[in-house]
């Protein structure tokens, strides 16, 4: 009898001690979904906060943008630390569960067990977590940088996840970014578009950063004044023409040539001009009070030489084709205006690049560039065997045009318009069927 009361007595502690494990292991699993909930938050929230982002709310005084900022600096101070934490707190609650479901279950237990992981772990410690992390990005980066920067921070963390690190180098040898992630261009005109369609920049401001990011990429002679456009005196002619020519013309500048284009003896300014006349000079020639002039190859990127525009003090140069002839010539006004857009003065009468006609056609000079009208028509022209729609008619008819003349290219007639000579002054474009669309059609009527 004293036998049986004794080992009752053990049963009952053996399952009074059982029973506090299984609480312990029960609150633990609790605990650990909510600090892999937040580790999978603060994973969303941090990596999705930019650089500028976090200085802008250094500036505000923001609560918790000093560890936001320090954090989002190097990324790979936390990242990796990170998540190996929500590692770590996946693999413990996977064991956990599986121990507590096993035991009054069996082998079924594990089945059970993963399905709870399944629910518990997407919900409460995936899902839940970063959608939210998602839907209030800068309120959570705030809320959790403090939290994070501190636990990063401590020596365990950081040791364990440099060795594993290690250990992955080791096993898998490579060289990484040493300078994180580049960003491209198409990635910055996205930002730019996504910013302006959230009211977060004006329309002006995205086009000027639109104007900046293609700016780099783009050549002189995108940009130049085109031979035949250019307006240049003899160097022989005399100081009073070349003043008529300056106040018929409008320019303060004008280029001064000897037998023709190619042959440039300098830059002619007006202001020598009219000194030179009230000095009484105005019957000498040119030639006399002409400066050097400064020269730029075509292919040159249009930043370099605004730089050096800027650095050297000079406002136009003479462009240079690649056999040394004059292909154009280019101010620091044409390079404002790249970044800007067009520059008209109060009292200047210009053609408009583009005009729409009532029936739906567009009426473009032939100046105008092919980037800029796939933007404005929304088409996708190539243009890199030609920069200018000019270029675009002359090429597809493999002779110049005659005045009227016509060409389809991509659903579209372009009609040349004003020809002067062998040059185009201005294209009309009209849209017109596919011409497979209309095959089509004709069989069908056919049939």
């Amino acid at each position: 009898m004293i036998r049986g009361l004794a080992a009752q007595t053990s049963g009952e502690t053996s399952s009074s001690q059982f029973g506090t494990v299984q609480v312990l292991m029960l609150v633990a699993v609790v605990i650990l979904i909510f600090l892999a909930g937040f580790f999978a938050m603060s994973e969303t929230a941090l990596t999705r906060v930019s650089r500028i982002k976090a200085t802008g709310l250094v500036e505000e005084r923001r609560r918790g943008s000093v560890a936001l900022k320090r954090l989002v600096d190097h990324p790979e101070r936390f990242l990796n630390p990170l998540l190996l934490l929500l590692l770590l707190t996946h693999l413990t609650i996977s064991t956990l569960l599986t121990l507590l479901v096993e035991g009054p279950f069996g082998a079924i237990g594990v089945v059970i067990a993963l399905f709870l992981e399944l629910v518990f772990i997407f919900i409460l410690s995936e899902a839940g977590p970063k959608t939210w992390a998602l839907q209030n990005g800068e309120r959570a980066a705030l809320l959790v940088a403090p939290s994070v920067n501190a636990l990063v921070s401590l020596p365990p963390v950081q040791l364990l996840s440099r060795f594993l690190i290690w250990i992955s180098n080791v096993l898998l040898p490579g060289k990484g970014l040493p300078h994180g992630p580049a960003t491209s261009e198409q990635e910055l005109l996205a930002m730019a578009d996504a910013a302006h369609e959230d009211d977060v920049i004006e329309k002006g401001e995205r086009e000027i950063i639109h104007s900046v990011i293609e700016f780099g990429d783009t050549v002189t002679r995108e940009v130049m004044v085109p031979r035949p456009d250019m307006v240049t005196v003899a160097a022989t002619a005399t100081i009073h023409e070349a003043m008529d020519l300056a106040i018929k013309h409008g320019f303060s500048r004008i280029p001064a040539s000897r037998e023709s284009k190619d042959d440039i003896a300098g830059i002619v300014y007006v202001k020598d001009l009219m000194r030179a006349s009230r000095d009484g000079r105005a019957n000498e020639s040119v030639g006399s009070i002409v400066r050097p002039a400064r020269f730029a190859p075509e292919g040159k990127r249009v930043a370099e030489l605004m730089r050096e525009m800027q650095a050297l003090k000079y406002h136009m140069a003479i462009v240079l084709d690649e056999y040394g002839g004059t292909a154009g010539l280019v101010t620091l006004e044409d390079l404002i205006e790249e970044l800007v857009g067009e520059i008209v003065d109060e009292y200047d009468v210009e053609e408009p690049q583009l005009e729409r006609l009532p029936n739906g056609d567009v009426r473009v000079t032939s100046r105008m560039l092919i980037d800029e009208l796939n933007d404005l028509l929304d088409v996708d022209w190539p243009s890199e065997d030609w920069d200018s729609v000019g270029g675009l008619v002359f090429n597809l008819l493999g002779h110049p045009a005659a005045e009227g003349e016509t060409v389809e290219y991509h659903g579209h007639r372009l009609r040349a318009e004003r020809v002067k000579g062998r040059r185009i002054g201005r294209v009309r474009i009209t849209s017109v069927a596919d011409p497979e669309d209309s095959d089509r059609e004709a069989l069908l009527h056919e049939a």
